[in-house]
């Protein structure tokens, strides 16, 4: 049930490519998430919100070339670092290979924040949803099921969590 804001500089690309691009970075994220991109339930849940900033700067200057921001949300506990890696890596190469060398293929010009919102702050149709009714939607497990699996992945999300430095110091 992935939720994602793409930035993408007004007039990069002829709205063909653009739409491709954007189904790829869904499908790219649904996969993440342990899900099968062609199911048409998970579909009808992944949004893509897409900004179109009129310009970006950099330092201060015009830009000399795109610059792109990718913001996927998902409920807390549906990417490991293993997938938050994945996902990073690759909606940078779904966005370099969409320019198709219309400049130079450049990494640096792309940033992606994966984003878990925490358990009890995913609101939809008007309430909250906990990953275990979101499981149960997609997956099709039965309740008791789907409760079981949100607590695993939401106690090793936590415990991830825990085990990164404390930078506040």
């Amino acid at each position: 049930m992935p939720m994602l804001d793409v930035y993408i500089p007004e007039g990069t690309f002829a709205a063909d490519r653009e739409t491709a691009l954007l189904n790829r970075i869904t499908e790219i994220l649904i996969r993440h998430e342990g899900f099968d991109p062609a199911d048409p339930v998970t579909r009808s849940v992944s949004w893509v919100f897409l900004h179109r900033p009129a310009a970006v700067y950099v330092g201060g200057a015009p830009a000399d070339a795109p610059r792109y921001k990718v913001v996927p949300s998902v409920p807390e506990g549906q990417l490991d670092a293993g997938k938050r890696a994945g996902v990073v890596r690759e909606v940078t190469e779904a966005i370099l290979d969409a320019e198709d060398g219309a400049w130079p293929r450049d990494p640096g010009r792309i940033w992606v924040f994966p984003t878990e919102i925490p358990e009890g702050h995913w609101g939809g149709s008007g309430e909250i949803r906990p990953l275990k009714r979101i499981l149960g939607r997609l997956t099709g497990d039965d309740a008791e099921r789907a409760a079981e699996l949100a607590a695993e992945r939401i106690l090793a999300s936590r415990a991830e969590r825990a085990q990164l430095p404390d930078r506040s110091r």
